[in-house]
């Protein structure tokens, strides 16, 4: 496909679903997919760097939870990477406040220089680790994850940063379910309840399942523990 089919199948397929694309929206997303396309030669940002994939792989599975679940208000992505899922999501939904919480200082160079030629506002990128942002402890709307690891280590650097009443969004691939079931014990344990699962495909037929796990009440004091912790002894368990 060319550019344009890219792009026009990329606006119809969200139009599908009531989401209606600006000309100033398209343009941003042609922006960011020249610009991943460009510093991943100077650094590892994505092993996606053909255009119809960056469309499907990155903006598309991005946007897909919306689909079923409400973004609004103030949104924290774990791990975001080159800015997925909350790039593509501040772009759909430009009233979100979005937190951006990064280990490797020169994807969060990335991402300031992104959102500053995609004029992106309200977009915070911190060079930290998830488990030692306790100045932001239950503090948001929504916090995602996407592609960062294993559902039960996930929850326990995830959750306590949800505030009562908020949503964590878990995006998986086909074997979220498994890891699902993994996890109960740390949604327990860490205050959170899985609401709903959401199961989708893109254009190839791979599988996204999406979790929507709703705060409902504080998490305990003791976590998250250090990473070091985490990763050795995981909530893991039904």
């Amino acid at each position: 496909m060319s550019e344009n089919e890219i792009e026009l199948n990329f606006k119809n397929r969200l139009s599908e679903h009531g989401i209606q694309l600006t000309d100033k929206q398209l343009h941003q997303f042609q922006q960011y997919a020249q610009m991943l396309v460009e510093w991943n030669q100077k650094m590892n940002l994505t092993n996606i760097t053909a255009l119809d994939e960056i469309y499907e792989k990155h903006f598309y599975d991005s946007i897909l939870p919306s689909f079923d679940i409400q973004f609004a208000g103030s949104l924290c992505d774990v791990g975001a990477g080159a800015g997925f899922p909350s790039i593509p999501l501040k772009i759909i939904y430009p009233e979100l406040k979005v937190t951006i919480i990064e280990t490797l200082g020169k994807r969060v160079t990335f991402l300031n220089e992104l959102c500053k030629q995609l004029e992106l506002n309200e977009v915070t990128c911190l060079h930290a680790r998830a488990e030692e942002c306790q100045q932001l402890r239950e503090s948001f709307d929504i916090v995602t994850a996407r592609a960062v690891a294993n559902m039960p280590l996930l929850c326990e650097l995830c959750i306590p940063l949800v505030r009562v009443g908020g949503t964590f969004v878990v995006m998986k691939g086909a074997g979220g379910l498994e890891e699902a079931k993994e996890s109960q014990k740390a949604l327990r344990v860490l205050g959170c309840e899985c609401r709903n699962t959401y199961t989708r495909t893109l254009s190839d037929d791979s599988v996204r399942i999406n979790f929507e796990c709703v705060k409902v009440r504080k998490t305990p004091a003791q976590y998250p523990r250090a990473f070091a912790k985490i990763k050795k002894s995981p909530l893991r368990g039904g």
